[in-house]
């Protein structure tokens, strides 16, 4: 009897294949413990119950990094899936697994999947792991087809059959830069993990963040989903854009990089042994693996997957002023008269929020904004200047039945993101409630080419500027909130700022025409800007500039970027620098931070020292906000307005220079502005 009570006790505390667990987690060491339960709050009972090991570190570590520490519940050494079956294909070969052992934790686990894995060029490798049986998410953004498999290769491939694993050899050094073999690959409908041990330390990109350059392994974890937030510093905090890519530096050397193509919300955990870990809750496990061997040809390698940067035009790399504050056109016209007057350099003039009607897209305000049109024209004749005014995606739904065009026409073509009960999803921004452009929708092409066309015809803008494109929402989902569903209310929420997906942005469920919010939230500014760029070469007949605050893999196609909401601090003029190097390794090298910076009032000594920096942007733009203080190159006085023409005389005598860099990043991928390492490994 007291046998048999004893038994029903261990049965009721753990699973039946606790011993299979426990027998997987002997001679695990401290290093090659990978996070079984990323939620936190772990206990021995809950751990063990997903089929994972429980045990204090063998030693304490000490100064770790909080909230990450060598894990209590980690993965046991036979968690994952085998391989079952391999057949050839014209690209490489198809392995298919099956999964072995406990359940996942999230539910809807896939139990049979498919890995392409596909040998596309000779410094290229391509692997996909799905789902055979059933469709899932694809992130629609052009990549090479390959037919055939390359006929030799710098690298060899090795597969694990249980727990399944791949891992990528450098040939010529026998470095192994990727290998998956470790830390419980999971497949579930809303949890899809894979991590990978790392050749060394050395790591970079992974972006946006606001964060140095070189990334800190030693316990830390990134979020990757786009989000409107005023650059708080930090790898742990996710920004407005989207980039799942890095460049590692082996130890000899040898750089090679690594790209997930997925774009639903992820964590990223990088671990001392070194090793990384890619946590995303939708889509598939899309690697891209490139040989390099230098920095230059990983980023050129990148770019051939993702897509070439655009080629500015010439006045687009000269110097560009803007503040949210000039309050009427009067006061643009004056501190743009006063650049003139110092002789301080400038090709682009532009205008935030301020100019519109009421803060609607496509509008002019007459009362204090009248004549905006003509002093374009003069800027064009006159000058020899450009003009770029800001254009918010959020279109007011709140003007009366045919009184404004850009909501009427969108509603009549049926352009706008629908909530999941089918009308158009009602959010919040600056003009009050408003409705978002499905620019994944390829008829909201024609609808944004009309609303451009119509705007040029009061405003003979020369490029434009894309902001709150996150998308950004002051209510979190949608004026009604959002429904309790399994995208609204996924079962793992990766640690995104706010901890819920809907924070300040759209609901998950939001339908776009042929996808989920869920899985293209990310997406929102890279389809913008494609929008964008490609209405404004049909209305001017000539290259343009688009400059987006969200950006996503392949951004560099189609325009630039900014770095944000900065503050006017020395932190945040060092941090722009890692900022500029890190979006050139992305592909994004039409790049700068606010010239003095954007929140707060800055002082003469900052501004200075920031205008000589900011000078050799490869995209130079002084601006600040609105109830701040002047900052143009004007605004301090003779002395200051004579440094900064000066220093900007410099970089107009660099600019072909420049431009010739720009031409090598167009035409084969290369960074314009680059870190001491790229050049000198």
């Amino acid at each position: 009897m007291y046998w048999k009570l004893t038994l029903l006790v261990l049965a009721s505390v753990f699973p039946p294949d606790f011993g299979r667990a426990q027998q997987g987690c002997s001679n695990i060491p401290n290093s090659l413990r990978f996070d079984c339960y990323p939620e936190g709050e772990a206990n021995e009972q809950s751990c063990v119950n997903r089929g994972c090991c429980w045990a204090k570190p063998v030693i304490e570590e000490e100064n770790v990094h909080v909230p990450l520490d060598i894990p209590y519940c980690f993965y046991p050494n036979d968690y994952g899936y085998q391989v079952v079956n391999k057949q050839t294909t014209p690209t490489g070969y198809l392995l298919s697994l099956t999964k072995r052992g406990h359940p996942g934790p999230y539910g809807r686990e896939i139990e049979n999947l498919a890995v392409d894995v596909r040998f596309e060029t000779k410094d290229r490798l391509h692997f996909k792991v799905y789902d055979p049986n059933n469709k899932r998410y694809e992130v629609p953004i052009t990549t090479p087809k390959v037919e055939t498999e390359a006929t030799s290769l710098d690298y060899s491939v090795t597969v694990t059959n249980f727990p399944f694993g791949i891992a990528v050899t450098r040939k010529s050094s026998g470095t192994v830069v990727f290998n998956s073999s470790v830390g419980g690959m999971t497949y579930e409908d809303q949890f899809l993990q894979m991590s990978s041990l790392l050749p060394s330390d050395v790591l970079y990109g992974l972006g946006e963040h606001s964060a140095p350059l070189l990334l800190d392994v030693k316990w830390h974890r990134g979020s990757l989903f786009a989000r409107d937030v005023a650059t708080p510093e930090g790898f742990n905090y996710n920004l407005y854009g989207v980039h799942p890519f890095y460049v590692s530096l082996e130890r000899d050397g040898n750089a090679n990089g690594v790209f997930l193509l997925n774009s639903n919300a992820m964590d990223i955990v990088l671990q001392p042994t070194p090793a990384i870990t890619f946590r995303t809750i939708g889509g598939k496990l899309d690697f891209y693996i490139f040989l390099g061997p230098t920095p230059d040809l990983v980023v050129q390698q990148y770019t051939e997957v993702v897509g070439r940067p655009t080629m500015p035009p010439y006045w687009g790399l000269g110097f560009h002023l803007c503040r949210w504050g000039y309050g009427s056109l009067n006061g643009t016209e004056t501190v743009n008269a006063n650049m003139r007057r110092y002789g301080i350099p400038q090709d682009v003039q532009w205008n935030d929020i301020e100019y519109m009607d009421r803060h609607l897209d496509f509008t002019v305000d007459q009362s204090k904004w009248g004549g905006l049109g003509d002093f374009v024209k003069k800027l064009h004749e006159n000058y020899h200047q450009h003009y770029i005014p800001i254009v918010d995606p959020g279109i007011s739904c709140e003007q009366p039945a045919g009184q404004y065009r850009p909501y009427d026409i969108g509603l009549s073509m049926g352009v706008f993101v629908n909530s999941s009960s089918g009308e158009p999803m009602i959010g919040k921004v600056w003009p009050g409630q408003t409705v978002f452009p499905d620019f994944t929708y390829s008829v909201t092409q024609a609808y944004w080419d009309q609303m451009l066309a119509d705007f040029r015809e009061l405003v003979e803008f020369d490029g434009l500027w894309i902001d709150m494109n996150e998308p950004s929402n002051f209510v979190d989902g949608s004026s009604k909130g959002c429904p309790d569903t399994s995208l609204d209310n996924p079962p793992y929420v990766p640690h995104v700022l706010g901890g819920t997906l809907r924070g300040k942005t759209l609901c998950m469920s939001a339908k776009h025409h042929d996808h989920s919010h869920y899985d293209v939230h990310s997406l929102y500014g890279l389809t913008e800007a494609k929008n964008t760029m490609s209405a404004l070469e049909k209305v001017r007949g000539k290259r343009s500039i688009v400059i987006s605050r969200s950006t996503f893999p392949s951004a560099g196609l189609h325009g630039g970027h900014w770095l944000g909401d900065n503050t006017a601090t020395f932190n945040d003029l060092y941090l722009s620098i890692p900022g500029i190097l890190n979006f050139n390794l992305f592909g994004v090298p039409l790049v700068g931070a606010d010239i003095c910076g954007f929140n707060g009032n800055t002082n003469k000594d900052l501004c200075g020292r920031w205008m000589q920096l900011g000078a050799f942007y490869p995209f130079s733009r002084n601006h600040n906000t609105i109830n701040a203080n002047p900052q143009d190159p004007a605004a301090f006085g003779d002395d200051f307005a004579h440094m900064a023409r000066d220093v900007l005389l410099i970089r107009y005598a660099l600019l072909p220079y420049l431009y010739t860099l720009f031409a090598h990043s167009h035409m084969r991928g290369s960074a314009v502005a680059r870190p001491l390492f790229y050049e000198y490994v």
